[in-house]
């Protein structure tokens, strides 16, 4: 598409025609025009697509200029410049049929966004004007779906020679290597209209500088099987660094990009699809990379997926301290913790927020039906969103935060006991921090004299309360957990494993091996 600029002021073409890269927007730009007769004299013999002209010049003005431009060359797009003092004629201008205005002052930015509407618009109308062009982009656009997206063997479309402006189609052949390309563009703001306006424009420039690639937008994302190569591809980082900075740098966006593995056969090309899409869930793990290339990370093995016992406990107290700040920190502790992990995958760390979020329903559970409200809280389970890029550590830290929220501001302590609130601490507590003296000093009471409240609330000793306590835990690590019972007995404060077992076996009526086997789920494993 041809741009042809007009203005009498020397500074202000010469400007616009060096400041924006047009050719790797795909526009060529004519030689610019010092006044609108010239531009005129010129009209019929470079017949330009896009018009951008200054709306006051010396001689014929921009307005006039226009009118008799798309009088000659009907579906012209015209693009007024206008100064500050020009604004109200700029608008009068754009309802009498002008395409669109620029303040001079505007950024390179602004501009490019204003020519790019209009390369838009022109598609869009010579697509409409052609039926069957309509129909062969539609069906292309359908075989790069079924090819790469759903991998539908013998679907690959035939794509433009590189050297080739017309649309002869060429058909890919088995004996080169290609590559699919997955991006993501941010920047240009939250609407809708604006980031597909910065796809397509992202779009363009990849079929500029990948030649002969094929490229598909899906679902937000810019999906793109580089051309064939005769030989083995250079790396991700050698081949599309320098490509990521050229589009950032002109479009003034952020882009991110996930490179899958190189493939032979076209019917492979699903494959790298899919390796492309595992490469770009890397995103969580590594927020500052750009180039996430999936051949980094096939060989990680996975790490840690549920939180240990004394992390659920810290998270535990937080909760019942109401500490905002403190949980904000500890779900971000978490998160960096699992990321510098080199074993670390996004299945592995999408498990172990998980886990965290369990952990938090679980205390939310066990401190109600310590303070006698059982069933009170019907709480939904974390669904991990991903919404707008959001990073999983925020997410989990709004869910725990609605956890927390939810017992102090409905369910909490109000007129709680004394007694009511020691036993939601204890529900946090570590196995070995469940003393008297701990407890008493959290509520601010004597230790004798809490253990006069326990008695005469509850009906039993502190020392039972705390026993049954941590056979109840007992339970729930048999059920759950493949840890021997000798481990077991250490994590609910016992050293003395025959004690613990005796215990055990005094309060539910069995041994821990006994059970561990008859529980549904239960994992044996020997003391």
């Amino acid at each position: 598409m041809n741009v042809l600029i007009v203005d009498d002021e020397v500074i202000i073409r010469t400007g616009l025609a060096s400041v924006i890269s047009w050719s790797e927007l795909g526009l060529h730009l004519l030689q610019p025009a010092a006044s609108a007769e010239e531009a005129l004299e010129r009209l019929e013999g470079e017949r330009p697509d896009i018009l951008i002209t200054d709306i006051r010049m010396n001689g014929l003005t921009g307005l006039e200029l226009a009118e008799e431009a798309v009088r000659r060359l009907p579906g012209l797009e015209v693009i007024i410049l206008s100064g500050y003092g020009d604004f109200a004629y700029a608008q009068q201008a754009i309802r009498q049929g002008v395409s669109d205005y620029l303040l001079k002052t505007s950024k390179p930015e602004e501009i490019i966004r204003t020519v790019l509407k209009a390369k838009q618009r022109l598609l869009e109308r010579r697509a409409e004007d052609s039926r069957a062009h309509r129909q062969a982009r539609e069906e292309r656009q359908r075989q790069l779906y079924k090819w790469v997206i759903e991998g539908e063997t013998g679907a690959a479309p035939g794509v433009p020679e590189p050297s080739d402006s017309s649309q002869q189609l060429k058909t890919f052949g088995h004996s080169e290597y290609r590559q699919v390309l997955i991006l993501t563009a941010g920047g240009w703001g939250q609407e809708e209209e604006t980031g597909s306006l910065l796809r397509f424009a992202v779009q363009n420039m990849l079929e500029d500088l990948l030649p002969g690639a094929a490229v598909l937008i899906h679902q937000g994302q810019i999906v793109c099987v580089t051309a064939p190569e005769q030989s083995f591809p250079l790396s991700s980082e050698q081949r599309f660094k320098g490509m990521l900075e050229r589009i950032e740098n002109l479009l003034n966006c952020q882009l991110r990009l996930a490179v899958g593995v190189p493939v032979e056969d076209q019917d492979q090309v699903h494959h790298s699809y899919v390796t492309a899409q595992a490469a770009l869930a890397y995103h969580d793990l590594l927020p500052g990379a750009k180039l996430l290339d999936y051949q980094a990370f096939a060989d990680r093995k996975g790490g840690k997926t549920v939180i240990t016992q004394e992390e659920e406990n810290e998270l535990g107290s937080i909760l019942l301290e109401q500490d905002r700040m403190a949980l904000r920190a500890w779900t971000h502790r978490l998160a960096d913790e699992l990321t510098a992990d080199p074993e670390c995958t996004p299945e592995s760390y999408q498990a172990c927020l998980q886990s965290a979020a369990v952990a938090a329903h679980r205390w939310l559970e066990r401190t109600l039906r310590a303070l006698g409200k059982e069933g009170a809280a019907r709480f939904t389970p974390w669904q991990q969103q991903h919404n707008g890029g959001a990073k999983l550590k925020d997410e989990l830290f709004r869910h725990l935060h609605a956890v927390m929220s939810l017992y102090h501001g409905h369910l909490g302590e109000g007129q709680a006991s004394h007694v009511q609130r020691a036993k939601a601490y204890m529900e946090s507590c570590p196995a070995e921090e469940l003393s008297l003296q701990q407890v008493a000093a959290y509520v601010h009471l004597h230790p004798g004299h809490l253990s006069e409240l326990f008695k005469k609330e509850t009906g039993s000793t502190f020392n039972d309360y705390v026993t049954a306590l941590r056979m109840r835990r007992a339970m729930e690590l048999l059920a759950v957990s493949p840890a021997k019972v000798s481990e077991i007995a250490g994590l609910t404060g016992y050293e003395d494993v025959k004690y613990f077992s005796r215990l055990f076996k005094k309060y539910t009526g069995k041994t821990p091996s006994e059970f561990r086997e008859e529980t549904p789920g239960g994992t044996i494993r020997q003391a």
